[in-house]
C-alpha cells in the first residue's frame, strides 16, 4: 500500500501555533520575519550607517533559530515530504490559468512560467522581482511588520493595527491577483 504525504490536518497545526504564540507572548517576545532583515543589515554593520538599525542585535539572537527553521523546514518539506501529485485546483481557475499562458496549471505547485531560473532572469521576470521586492519592504517598513508578524503576533496579541495590516494585505493580494495579474501576464 502506498503512502501519500498529507498535509497536518488544522486540529494539529492551529493548536502548535497557538502554543507557539501563547510561549512567545508569556517571555514577551514577537514573532515576524521581517524583523529578522533588521537583524542580519544590524549584523553586517548597517547600524553605522542609519540610526534605525542601530540596537542591540544580540538580544534577537533567538529569532535569528526561526530563518534557520525556515530554511530546514523548507528543505524538509520540498526534499523529503512532497508530494508528486497534480493539485486539486478548481476546473475554473485551471482554465483561467491556461488562458494566461501557464501550461500546466494544477500540476505543480510553483508554476515553471513564474519560478523557473529562465522566468526569474528574463527582464519581465527581473522587473517583476525587482518592483515586487521594492513594494514587499516598504510596505513592511510602512506597516511596521510583516504579513507573518501581523496576521500570526499581532493577531494573536489584539492589536487593532494588525487588523488593519493583515486586512490591507489581502486586499492587496486580491488587487493584485484579479487585477494585475492579468495585465502583466495577459
Amino acid at each position: 500500500m502506498e503512502y501519500i504525504l498529507q498535509p497536518w490536518p488544522w486540529y494539529v497545526s492551529g493548536p502548535l501555533l497557538a502554543f507557539i504564540m501563547f510561549a512567545l507572548i508569556y517571555f514577551g517576545k514577537t514573532f515576524g520575519m521581517s524583523s529578522n532583515l533588521k537583524t542580519f543589515c544590524t549584523i553586517a554593520g548597517a547600524g553605522k550607517k542609519t540610526k534605525f538599525f542601530d540596537f542591540d542585535w544580540k538580544s534577537q539572537k533567538w529569532n535569528l533559530t526561526v530563518v534557520l527553521g525556515a530554511v530546514i523546514g523548507g528543505f524538509i518539506a520540498h526534499f523529503l515530504l512532497s508530494n508528486p501529485i497534480d493539485i486539486d485546483l478548481n476546473p475554473d481557475t485551471i482554465a483561467q490559468l491556461s488562458q494566461l499562458g501557464f501550461e500546466n496549471a494544477g500540476k505543480s505547485l510553483l508554476p515553471a512560467e513564474l519560478f523557473s531560473w529562465n522566468a526569474v532572469f528574463s527582464l519581465k521576470g527581473l522587473a517583476i522581482l525587482s518592483s515586487g521586492g521594492f513594494l514587499v519592504g516598504f510596505g513592511t517598513r510602512y506597516a511596521g511588520g510583516c504579513t507573518s508578524g501581523h496576521a500570526i503576533t499581532g493577531l494573536s496579541s489584539l492589536q487593532l493595527p494588525s487588523l488593519i495590516a493583515v486586512i490591507g494585505f489581502f486586499m492587496g493580494g486580491l488587487i493584485m491577483v484579479h487585477l494585475m495579474f492579468p495585465l502583466i501576464f495577459g
